[in-house]
């Protein structure tokens, strides 16, 4: 097995002059891990091979951008970090998690690396690896309906992460993602991918938290409008790093998109235009936001720290 050393905290994932946002980004990071490692060493009854898998992935030193976001949502609806919020946070991490477990895997994207270390099929082998995405799945469903305590809102956080994640959400996106490998690709087909592998789980986030916070319809309407567009922008942001990066920068195997001969936006519409279209839905989502100043300026900041992200 690959053996483990302490995890240190990411550092450099955002090249900005703003101490203010990388405070307040690692202090949500440093929440939705200890949320995880809560409730990871919850689950006593698990095979401890399985355990430890999961241990590995979730400890890897991730950006956590879309439990962030969770629980940021939350802030701006509430002004506060509900319990309720944590949960969700650590929910929508276990499921991303295991969508790069199983995207790394030989029959997907065949990758060796992940977060700057071993995928999880190379530090351990490809049947633990499906069996530790798996049970990340049903892990964050798990915690979603045991750990909230009012079964209405469990009910809508399930509802969301469901569809974000499921054929109609994630999966019909890495589906396409496939099938767009050696074809001649456009920008429709470029936007449908990608708001669905990538967009929708960000969608989700924002939904989850302004769920835990409370939100009204109209604001619950806005955030999820926001986490849409700063998730096409993600995903447009990384298929350029994919081509201007090193592995070493980005902490997965650079330049494996053109190798694969996958459809991204720098390969339909170049490096120029993709990152015009980045900066669009950025400033656009920006323009969302007006219903929520003042309370708003993290996630406005967000919006602009996803454009000039280093990996």
């Amino acid at each position: 097995m690959y053996s483990r050393g302490p995890e240190p905290e990411p550092k450099g994932r955002y090249e900005m002059q703003d101490t203010e946002f990388d405070a307040q980004l690692g202090n949500k990071r440093r929440i939705v891990n200890n949320t995880l490692q809560r409730l990871l060493a919850e689950q006593v009854d698990v095979d401890g091979d399985l355990q430890e898998s999961l241990v590995y992935t979730l400890k890897a030193p991730g950006k956590r951008i879309r439990a962030a976001l969770a629980l940021w949502c939350c802030e701006v609806i509430s002004g506060k970090i509900s319990h309720d919020a944590e949960i969700a946070a650590a929910a929508i991490e276990m499921v991303h998690t295991c969508s790069l477990v199983h995207d790394d895997l030989p029959a997907m994207d065949n990758d060796d690396l992940r977060r700057g270390r071993p995928t999880c099929h190379k530090a351990f082998n490809e049947a633990t690896a499906i069996l530790a995405g798996d049970a990340l799945l049903m892990l964050a469903f798990e915690v979603l309906a045991k750990y909230i305590a009012e079964p209405t809102v469990a009910v809508r956080l399930i509802r969301q992460l469901a569809e974000a994640a499921g054929p109609a959400g994630m999966i019909s996106g890495q589906m396409a993602d496939l099938k767009a490998e050696n074809v001649e690709g456009t920008e429709e087909l470029l936007q449908y991918i990608h708001t669905n592998k990538t967009a929708k789980m960000f969608r989700c986030a924002a939904a989850m938290g302004a769920i835990c916070g409370g939100a009204k319809k109209n604001q619950f309407d806005r955030l999820c409008e926001y986490g849409l567009k700063i998730g096409l922008g993600f995903q447009i942001a990384d298929d350029i790093l994919d081509v201007c990066a090193a592995s070493e920068q980005l902490g997965k195997t650079a330049g494996k998109d053109a190798r694969a001969a996958k459809c991204t936006y720098p390969a339909v519409v170049g490096i120029e235009r993709s990152m015009e279209v980045a900066k669009e839905l950025a400033d656009e989502a920006v323009v969302v936001l007006k219903l929520f100043e003042p309370k708003a300026g993290i996630l406005r900041k967000l919006a602009m720290a996803l454009l000039e992200r280093t990996r």
